[in-house]
């Protein structure tokens, strides 16, 4: 029988979030998989994916697309992870702190980041060098925000030594932000890369790497 889901994988992208949620869950799945031409997506598979903005990863599962990675990431677990293990069930308290960080991923890490990488790209005029040492300043107090809570935590994980979809969301974010050197102003954030690590250590990460093809 074919997958019943359908991934939509752009290379070196947020895609690697669905993937490595897919496998952490054990759930089988049809991979469409794209490298970039240009630097962008090439238009016949963003039409291909749909979900509008052309945007990935997108899903498709029994027949119904789905985009933006955090909201994948909450209707993957809300759909098939009936145990709980990633993301806990309506009502409990724990599950809005997990999801603080699924939404953190991008509305605070991510964006701050790319901020400096779209300053790098795009700025006409002025220093760069000035205007990234202004914008780091977000990307630095999220980095020490990030250390401060995984030391606070009982293991290596987010919360504690299971994995959940905070990890799975913040891990790309973190990575992206360091692999490019966004707004570090040349600080090292040893902590950080061994959470790094211990995420890209789990099976269902490598697994999901080994499919896939991801590449940062």
């Amino acid at each position: 029988m074919a997958p019943q889901i359908t991934l939509y994988f752009l290379q070196a992208s947020r895609c690697i979030r669905t993937a490595w949620q897919l496998h952490e869950l054990n759930l089988d799945y049809e991979l469409k998989f794209s490298p970039r031409v240009g630097g962008l997506a090439p238009p016949d598979f963003k039409k291909e994916a749909g979900g509008g903005l052309g945007k990935f990863p997108a899903i498709v599962d029994n027949g119904v697309t789905i985009t933006e990675s955090g909201n994948i990431a909450e209707y993957l677990c809300d759909t098939y992870d009936t145990a709980h293990r990633l993301l806990p069930p309506l009502g409990d308290p724990k599950r809005y702190a997990v999801l603080q960080w699924v939404h953190a991923a991008e509305a605070t890490f991510a964006l701050h980041g790319i901020a400096v990488l779209y300053a790098r790209w795009h700025q006409k005029s002025g220093s760069v060098e000035e205007t990234e040492a202004g914008l780091s300043k977000n990307v630095l107090n999220d980095l020490d925000f990030l250390t401060v809570e995984l030391d606070k935590s009982p293991g290596k994980f987010l919360f504690g030594d299971e994995l959940t979809v905070a990890d799975i969301q913040v891990h790309f974010s973190v990575a992206f932000v360091l692999a490019r050197q966004l707004g570090l102003q040349g600080r090292r954030f040893e902590r950080l890369e061994r959470y790094l690590r211990d995420c890209e250590g789990t099976e269902s990460y490598k697994a999901a790497v080994e499919k896939t093809g991801h590449e940062m």
